[in-house]
């Protein structure tokens, strides 16, 4: 008989009744086997209950759906008898914010000089450009067809890390950085034997690609190690300085090395990356570990399982999230955020005019190894960048006793107060190189490399400005908005410089010049607003409410990094 209680609520036929999850006791085990304590895993349990189809989604793009990216409800959190392994305590030596701190500046030192390296042949092409126009019979004026490859380029790292860099969240940062780098090796072997321009146009839309998704890895990999913001400051300025002088030394390296008396000196360009990039790979491996904690703990559980027979498990073997689950977020989460938040819509605005200015500059008319000369002053200008960034830092440190909101956390706005005379610099850079370069040479060539170079500072204070506030402001949503503004600054880098020499022969160098600065400053309205009313749009943004993190719920250290280094892939 039906319950004839009036006070039982009634459910519909079609509605199976909602149950809460009980939680599941798990043990916790070290990596001798010992058990820990119990723990349960009712707080992470996902089950993804909800409309996944084409139709669904595209209804849902621009409601923020808080079901994009959780992972999976997986079998094993069901069963009690699993256990789940986890750090030896907080002393832990494998974990990697307990290395010693040589081996982290060791492990800093080279991913930084390998952000270089991957980003050198993405300027240095364009050193070649009169030996291939020759070669190849293109024709490169009044339309810049040599810059097609430059353009092919900057597309593949525009969308290589959108789809490869989640892969590393699975198979750890090695794998990540290895096959990225020997692709990029690879696809300087067809550059180099080239019979026709199309290969060059086509190979470096994958040298692009994997030269990205290495440059990527990094950001990660110093998040990895390094726990907490002080201690994460100077590696992460090392880190943007050399993901800027990686592309600014380009056309230096490659007009250096086309000077060399030889036949065919172009294809030298490639031939010598090739040796270099290639001998290295060993170096590199003696001297790179894994870093991803996640990572470290599921081969640890592995191999407990392998000697005991136990079912010891890592947290993160429990989740079901798929490779193209995972894929599939990186994609839609940050064209979401790119297209709905006002903020990282202007933001990557900001970033990718300054990065495109960096590729433009590679085209400006200069003879090739004089325009190599000229490109070390933005390389300069980065080194001054990194200099003054300690003072960004101490400022950003010093702003948590004035935060109100959330006392003894700094202000992310605090982000942007240098930002602000280094994006009017890099504007006056603008002005300043347009109008010394203006008339039959009467002009020292100082004159206008010294504008470059303020130009420098301030691409260098943008650069580092957009990717630690968006970090800050979007927490657990860092990763994607990050991959917003990169996919933005890349685009701006393919097609900025096709533009090129109608910019430079139409308007001269002098308004030329003019108009890219303009341009600047209006852009450096930016930081501006957020610095006067970065609270309140935090405050009225639902994404970056939902995308703070809640550390009241950490058990300690180790899960706080474990759960930042997922998001810190730029």
């Amino acid at each position: 008989m039906p319950d004839s209680n009036p006070n039982t609520p009634e459910v519909p036929p079609q509605v199976p009744p909602q149950t809460t999850p009980q939680p599941v006791r798990h043990l916790r085990v070290s990596s001798t086997g010992e058990i820990l304590h119990r723990s349960s895993t009712a707080s992470t349990l996902h089950s993804n209950q909800f409309n996944d189809s084409f139709v669904s989604r595209v209804r849902s793009f621009f409601q923020r759906d808080t079901h994009i990216g959780h992972v999976g409800h997986h079998p094993l959190r069901d069963k009690e008898n699993v256990e789940i392994h986890t750090w030896d305590g907080p002393n832990d030596p494998d974990n990697p914010f307990n290395w010693s701190k040589t081996y982290k500046w060791v492990l800093t030192v080279t991913i930084c000089f390998i952000s270089i390296l991957t980003g050198l042949p993405a300027g240095s092409y364009g050193a070649g450009n009169t030996y291939m126009a020759q070669r190849f019979h293109v024709q490169n004026e009044p339309f810049p067809n040599l810059a097609w490859a430059t353009t092919s380029w900057n597309m593949g790292a525009a969308f290589w890390p959108l789809i490869f860099v989640p892969l590393t969240e699975s198979s750890g940062r090695m794998p990540g950085y290895f096959v990225a780098y020997f692709i990029l090796v690879v696809s300087l072997f067809p550059s180099a034997f080239a019979q026709n321009f199309a290969t060059l146009v086509v190979t470096r839309f994958f040298g692009g690609g994997a030269s990205s998704v290495s440059i990527n890895i990094v950001g990660g990999s110093i998040s990895d190690v390094w726990y907490g913001d002080k201690a994460r400051s100077l590696p992460m300025s090392l880190f943007g300085f050399t993901s800027v002088v990686g592309i600014a030394l380009g056309p230096f390296i490659g007009s250096a090395i086309q000077e060399i008396h030889k036949k065919d000196p172009w294809r030298w360009i490639f031939y010598i990356q090739i040796i270099y990039n290639a001998g290295l790979i060993p170096v590199f491996y003696f001297i790179l570990r894994e870093t991803r904690a996640d990572v470290i703990l599921r081969k640890r559980a592995k191999k407990l399982r392998r000697e005991t027979g136990r079912p010891i498990y890592s947290e993160s073997e429990l989740n079901t999230t798929n490779v193209w689950k995972l894929v599939q977020v990186s994609f839609e989460r940050p064209t979401r955020m790119l297209l709905t938040e006002p903020v990282v819509t202007f933001f990557t605005l900001w970033v990718s005019f300054a990065w495109g200015i960096l590729f433009l500059f590679f085209s400006s008319g200069w003879g090739t190894f004089t325009t190599g000369l000229v490109q070390l002053a933005i390389s300069v200008g980065a080194v001054i960048g990194t200099v003054v960034n300690p003072l960004q830092d101490w400022i950003y440190l010093s702003s948590a006793s004035r935060n109100c909101d959330h006392p003894g956390k700094p202000i992310p706005e605090a982000r942007l107060y240098t930002s602000i005379p280094g994006s009017l610099l890099f504007a006056g850079g603008l002005f300043w190189y347009g109008w010394a370069s203006v008339g039959d040479g009467s002009i020292h060539w100082i004159v206008p490399t010294l504008g470059i170079g303020c130009t420098g500072v301030g691409i260098y204070s943008i650069y580092m400005a957009v990717v630690n506030y968006l970090t800050d402001a979007y927490e657990k949503y860092a990763a994607s908005a990050l991959s917003a503004a990169s996919l933005g600054r890349n685009s701006f880098g393919a097609f900025l410089p096709l533009a090129s020499f109608q910019l430079f022969d139409t308007l001269g160098y002098g308004w030329a010049g003019t108009l890219l600065g303009l341009v600047g400053v209006v852009l450096s309205v930016v930081p501006v607003v957020l610095v006067l009313k970065g609270p309140d749009i935090r405050r009225r943004s639902p994404f970056m409410r939902e995308s703070m993190f809640d550390t009241s719920h950490l058990e300690d250290v180790s899960s706080d990094g474990d759960q930042k280094s997922e998001e810190s892939e730029v």
